[in-house]
């Protein structure tokens, strides 16, 4: 997904310590009248602001956040705003956030999680559509919610789109996810965890340079699967197979991270894809909507540079148009493999960058290597 928002909700994990009164020293928010500059994470500047207060971050304790706050927000025991840090994966972004209850009570205690056992976002999708709004709303792409973990798990991963449906995954952002949680815990250097999302378990890994590779798990071929309605061609799967769209035939290779993708190399007149003269506007919705996609399809058209080298552009389900797709680059790369375009380690250039992608043939896993940046961070009213 691209731009896209992360709700952050009190977590209690087996192997993870809980939000604590250590996790949430990061935070400080400021009345207006305030003269102290707030500072998080490199940033010198508060990006949303109304008449009374603003969010920020440091590593100011909460004795002093209570000293500066006379006249915040939560005193003045306000409900339905929402506290958020921004984060992008290529332009892909998100925001990830903290709810507040009225008191500071939640705030306060040790180990005080209101929210604990919550298994449900603590916002609609109506009110995600509203947040990812880029004329009046935050504008993003869509809503991630980092949630307790089940099955033994570290966390749970849901998301919103734009327009307020809920894809299974978003590799853009489970690095950002991860990025989140690993600042928000303080952990330095290389960390992993365990996340369940609607795709299954994946597992991120922050790296050294600061960059996140995520195991993401086996792709899925099958085309009942998918789900596609084309007949399969190639065991059960469909790959490299035929397409009409709106009068014209397209070579397809259906793939699933999880979330179906539909990939395309060209038309069946076979003529050089040039991903950047497309009209993903025109054409995007097309694929999404068709009959033969019952779910809805992600869509990826490529265009190949090098056997080691891809270009894509990407039409999202529930997003439209977005500079950057993880899964999609993932399906980008088995389907180049499957047709024989490349081999199994690939650059994919997408809009906002490029993402490092490995099939590995051992245990068949897919890997995704890429960025993830905090952007800004504010708050909003819900």
């Amino acid at each position: 997904m691209a731009i896209a928002a992360a709700i952050f909700l009190p977590l209690t994990s087996p192997t993870r310590h809980p939000l604590t009164r250590r996790s949430l020293t990061s935070l400080r928010f400021f009345s207006s009248s305030s003269s102290v500059q707030p500072s998080f994470l490199g940033l010198k500047t508060v990006a949303l602001r109304n008449p009374n207060f603003c969010v920020s971050a440091t590593s100011t304790s909460i004795e002093a956040f209570e000293k500066e706050s006379q006249i915040s927000f939560l005193d003045r025991k306000e409900r339905g705003f929402l506290h958020f840090v921004k984060y992008h994966g290529l332009g892909n972004d998100f925001i990830l956030a903290i709810i507040l209850s009225i008191s500071f009570a939640w705030l306060l205690q040790e180990d005080a999680v209101d929210n604990r056992d919550s298994t449900e976002p603590k916002v609609t999708p109506e009110q995600a559509v509203k947040l990812c709004d880029r004329n009046f709303g935050i504008g993003v792409d869509g809503v991630i919610f980092a949630m307790p973990g089940i099955n033994g798990t570290d966390y749970t991963m849901r998301i919103f789109n734009s327009d307020g449906s809920e894809p299974e995954m978003c590799g853009n952002g489970i690095r950002c996810f991860a990025r989140f949680i690993a600042e928000l815990e303080n952990l330095d250097g290389r960390q992993s965890f365990t996340v369940q999302t609607g795709a299954g378990l994946i597992v991120p890994e922050i790296q050294d340079d600061g960059k996140v590779k995520v195991d993401m798990g086996e792709p899925i071929l099958k085309a009942l699967d998918v789900p596609t309605k084309l007949p399969p061609n190639k065991d059960q799967s469909v790959v490299k197979s035929e397409l009409n769209v709106d009068g014209i035939s397209w070579n397809v290779t259906c793939v699933s991270m999880g979330n179906p993708h539909c990939v395309t190399f060209g038309t069946k007149e076979g003529q050089t894809l040039q991903v950047d003269e497309l009209n993903l506007a025109d054409i995007g919705p097309k694929f999404e909507y068709h009959a033969m996609f019952p779910t809805r399809i992600n869509t990826e058209f490529v265009q190949v540079i090098s056997r080691s080298h891809l270009k894509m552009r990407v039409w999202e389900r529930g997003a439209g148009a977005t500079l950057a797709c993880g899964t999609g680059a993932c399906a980008v790369v088995v389907a180049a493999v499957l047709e024989g375009h490349v081999g199994r380690s690939c650059t994919v250039d997408l809009p906002g960058g490029p993402l490092d992608i490995e099939w590995r043939e051992e245990d068949n896993h897919v890997y995704m290597t890429g960025p993830a940046e905090l952007v800004f961070y504010g708050s909003v009213p819900l």
